[in-house]
């Protein structure tokens, strides 16, 4: 089993009609209901100068302003950047036009590679501290917080978690075994902070195998969606925000043989 708790010092979060905090607490107290998918809805990002903004794709909009919005201030605060698939419809893309015999941009190349958002955030802010990008499949946010837990047990005083997905091309959409969703969000986390509410995730790997079936199917919730949604939810318990904790947990089972428990409490 591995086990570990932080506390969510700032977050942000993005997606179509959701783009501010409130949209969000709103949205998570609502019966389930996934975010609207516009491709005419990235962010403006004009914190970011035009000559970078414009090689960004919608999908880099989304996880750079999210990005933005929770570090203020240029800092040396560790990266993990996550996402399952990254900017695949920019990959299809350039795989099109190798088909086609074109010459390939070495710059569209450099944009596609699942780093690339990271490494313009990066150079927008002057950033020098440690910068990582992450998929694992289905447990991509979970991953990313294992790299970040383990970032502050290494003395990192905190880390920036940005997780953002958007629907595959439809060339690879037999691949998706989740419901269709376009978001970003940004946890600014530490290790647990008195008197502020905190996040508790374990690992199980349970002795008797796990029955998949029933979370496998399309209408199963992204992990980084249900992981926001219900944060979000237990968070804004007043029980959490005084000091105590719910009962209530969310349990996904995105890698086989491993169940994952997300709680929140203080």
């Amino acid at each position: 089993m591995l086990e570990f708790e932080f506390t969510v010092l700032d977050w942000s979060a993005y997606a179509a009609g959701l783009g501010n905090q409130q949209d969000w607490l709103d949205w998570a107290a609502r019966p389930p209901q996934l975010p609207t998918i516009d491709a005419q809805a990235a962010p403006a990002l004009t914190e970011m100068p035009a000559m970078m903004r414009r090689r960004l794709s919608p999908l880099g909009r989304y996880a750079c302003q999210v990005a933005w919005w929770c570090q203020q201030q240029p800092d040396s605060a560790p990266l993990v950047f996550a996402s399952r698939y990254g900017d695949a419809a920019h990959t299809l893309t350039l795989l099109k036009e190798l088909v086609q015999g074109q010459s390939l941009s070495p710059t569209a190349f450099s944009l596609s590679v699942h780093n690339a958002f990271s490494a313009v955030y990066g150079i927008a802010r002057g950033h020098t501290g440690n910068a990582l990008a992450v998929s694992a499949g289905r447990a991509s946010v979970g991953a990313a917080l294992v790299e970040a837990a383990a970032l502050l047990a290494d003395g990192a005083p905190d880390v920036l978690i940005v997780f953002y997905e958007a629907p595959l091309p439809q060339h690879y959409r037999v691949f998706h075994d989740e419901a269709l969703a376009e978001y970003a969000w940004c946890w600014r986390i530490s290790k647990p902070v008195a008197s502020r509410p905190l996040v508790r995730v374990r690992v199980d790997v349970p002795s008797d195998p796990i029955d998949h079936s029933a979370d496998a199917t399309p209408a199963a919730w992204p992990s980084g969606l249900a992981v926001l949604r219900h944060v979000l939810q237990q968070m804004a318990q007043p029980e959490v925000q005084a000091g105590g904790h719910t009962d209530a947990s969310l349990q996904r089972q995105d890698r086989p043989g491993s169940q994952w428990t997300w709680s929140a409490h203080a």
